[in-house]
């Protein structure tokens, strides 16, 4: 994959060059300041290599439910019910099945226990193990009441009983929180925390690894190990460094509100969203576990903090990067597609937006060690999460509309108007 190592002194150097903005892909020229059925039978694989140019792919969406309160992620357990688990940002859990729609009452309620002061705490984050169907274990990321503490816990169906597994103070600010939950392909929980809010990671915490702030951590849900309620799986890049938190994957992040895992080759697609200048999306391979995303060192391609700047580190860049004020404020992570209805067209191609914008965009390695990127269409008002079902088919939900919508491609050409 493309990446880009830097040292302090290249750092340093671009700090004090010309300010003119680094950019990928088809916003190289954009950038300005600002405030805080198959349609096809053209191929796509996922390394890049088929004949599908993305500007020829666009999106189509369907509305399925509405009625949600702010809807912050959706899960999918593998249990045979073909129902999709949709949080509400106060504390629920909603259910919608493609037979009967969504449900009116919650499949469970743990608003008791979350904080929801300041626009971006509350229940985050929800995920179900390949074991679900056995245990009736659903995972959730929140703010914990009363301190907003960022929390990840197992809740048990059968007994309603919520079990904490990691709390990390989060004291200062009430944004910047992350969230997301994922299982990996390989059975490991993956868990997104910011950097602890404010502007500018007052804390340093990116560029920290004594705390969780600011990092992706992955920890074996499965087991327990001395007092731990998980274990620390043993190729975790953090586990023999003694000030480190050894539940560390990667680091350097500012708020990755949504990333997911794919499961073709169980990389991370990280969207960081950005200070105000650049919104960005990371591209993880297996292979770079202990990666530093950058943050507050570098925001996007650009230095953000020189004085962040760590000696002697190589810097992981991002994949994909845009102009928050340009084209948009806040990136919204969504999924690689790997369902069947559209495999045809968009198999191997990464899907996201911006909550403000609205604007699709789609990334996928273009098979020389490089990526590509184009906008294709536009979803519905304030998307804020990406979901996908059992069978890989993708679906999204907005937030203040609290919406459900299913996700679909079509071919430029037969979306085009005939005259």
């Amino acid at each position: 994959m493309s990446r880009r190592t830097w040292t302090v002194r290249a750092l340093l150097a671009l700090s004090l060059a010309a300010t003119a903005p680094l950019a990928h892909g088809a916003l190289a020229a954009q950038a300005h300041e600002s405030e805080d059925t198959p349609l096809t039978t053209a191929s796509v694989t996922p390394d890049g290599g088929g004949s599908t140019a993305l500007t020829d792919l666009a999106v189509t969406t369907e509305q399925l439910a509405f009625g949600l309160a702010r809807p912050t992620a959706i899960a999918a357990p593998d249990d045979g019910t073909d129902r999709l688990l949709i949080t509400e940002k106060a504390g629920t859990v909603r259910v919608y099945h493609p037979d009967t729609g969504l449900t009116a009452e919650p499949l469970l309620d743990v608003t008791s226990l979350i904080a929801v002061g300041g626009n971006e705490r509350g229940l985050l984050g929800i995920a179900t193990g390949p074991d679900f169907a056995d245990t009736q274990h659903v995972y959730l990321g929140y703010t914990a009441a009363p301190a907003g503490d960022v929390t990840l816990a197992r809740h048990d169906l059968n007994d309603g009983s919520t079990e904490v597994l990691i709390s990390q103070e989060h004291p200062n600010y009430s944004n910047h929180n992350g969230g997301q939950i994922a299982f990996g392909a390989d059975g490991h929980l993956y868990w997104s925390l910011g950097d602890g809010g404010g502007a500018g990671d007052p804390d340093d915490n990116g560029q920290r690894v004594d705390t969780l702030l600011g990092t992706i951590v992955r920890v074996d849900v499965n087991a327990t190990c001395g007092e731990l309620p998980y274990c620390v799986p043993e190729d975790n890049p953090y586990v023999d460094d003694p000030d480190a938190r050894s539940e560390i994957w990667a680091t350097g992040l500012r708020n990755a509100w949504r990333f997911s895992v794919d499961p073709a080759d169980n990389s991370l697609w990280i969207a960081d969203v950005g200070q105000g200048r650049w919104e960005e999306i990371n591209h993880l391979p297996e292979s770079a576990a202990g990666a530093n995303l950058g943050w507050s060192c570098l925001e996007g391609l650009e230095v953000f903090n020189a004085d962040r700047c760590l000696p002697d580190v190589d810097y992981h860049d991002p994949v994909f990067t845009y102009g928050t004020s340009v084209d948009g404020c806040a990136v919204i992570g969504g999924h690689v597609y790997r369902g069947e209805r559209h495999a045809e067209l968009a198999e191997g191609v990464y899907i996201a937006t911006d909550y403000c914008s609205s604007t699709a965009w789609a990334v996928r390695p273009d098979g020389n060690g490089g990526y590509e990127d184009a906008r294709v269409g536009e979803f519905p008002t304030q998307v804020s999460a990406f979901g996908t079902d059992v069978g890989g088919e993708l679906y999204v939900v907005n937030d203040l509309p609290g919406q459900l919508h299913r996700v679909g491609f079509e071919s430029v050409d037969a979306a085009a108007p005939t005259s």
